[in-house]
């Protein structure tokens, strides 16, 4: 099942039906520990309604926090290098990505989040800006991964790469991250052969795409949650994002106008422009 978040509130799609949910409001709904058997109880009893429209659809996000794993893929780590060598930081990442200890960082609040059609921003002091797609983790209060959704985690390579240090101006600012569509509900791990993909387009044609498998990440997604509760309570939960393994070649930056396609299936696809 899929959990949807709108201005006219929350709704349950199943089975191509979709349930209004009155009960419960977004954060108390995304907070229980076991959110599948919730909304199945909730929407036993209830008839579909007719009010769900896909264009009044909101982010994904309340009160929680989303925070990001990084160099989880090969091909990050090796971006990362590349970008950061003339800082005399290349071999910091190559060290990460071996390290047990994963690299863990704030990410968004709900302020600066966009949900599918919302504008993600380009920093103005950045030169280099790309997206990166990521199957993004939703973490009850317990720790325990209830669903997941997909993330864009804007990042201004340039920043980043001039001093590792930068990282969070690189990658925290209004409008640089968007989730979405939906979150898919459910315990189980998504299948090996899941696939991230992303278009990029500009002025109606594809200038930027690619793909890769779950099978490429890394670290185990309840790994990266281990380490992230460690020392650290989220009351409302929070999002989790699990890295990039699609990177742009060094030629490529964001433009304004730029519309960014990311689908995983069976999540949906997120979709939007760049300011």
């Amino acid at each position: 099942m899929r959990l949807y978040r709108t201005k006219a509130g929350c709704f349950v799609e199943q089975d191509g039906q979709y349930y209004r949910i009155y009960e419960l409001n977004w954060d108390a709904l995304v907070a229980r520990e076991d959110l599948q058997g919730t909304l199945s109880g909730l929407i036993e009893a209830k008839k579909p309604s007719l009010k769900f429209h896909a264009a009044e659809l909101l982010a994904p996000i309340g009160q929680q926090e989303v925070w990001a794993a990084g160099v989880t893929y090969y091909r990050s780590r090796g971006a990362r290098m590349e970008e950061s060598k003339d800082a005399g930081g290349g071999s910091f990442y190559d060290r990460v990505y071996s390290a047990e200890r994963p690299e863990l960082f704030f990410k968004s609040t709900a302020s600066r989040t966009v949900g599918a059609g919302g504008k993600v921003r380009i920093r103005a002091d950045a030169r280099w800006s790309v997206p990166e797609p990521e199957l993004t983790l939703l973490v009850s209060p317990g720790g325990r991964i209830t669903g997941y959704t997909i993330g864009n985690d804007m990042s201004s390579r340039d920043i980043e790469g001039e001093n590792p240090l930068y990282l969070p101006q690189a990658k925290v600012y209004n409008g640089s991250c968007a989730l979405g569509p939906c979150i898919l509900v459910g315990s189980e791990p998504l299948a090996a052969a899941t696939e991230i993909s992303i278009e990029i387009l500009r002025q109606g044609r594809v200038e930027f795409a690619g793909s890769v498998g779950l099978t490429e990440l890394k670290r185990e997604p309840k790994m990266l949650v281990e380490y992230l509760f460690r020392d650290n309570a989220f009351p409302q939960g929070c999002f989790l994002m699990t890295g990039t393994g699609i990177v742009p070649p060094s030629t490529f930056t964001l433009k304004s106008g730029d519309l960014i396609r990311i689908t995983i299936e069976p999540i949906g696809t997120l979709e939007n422009w760049v300011a």
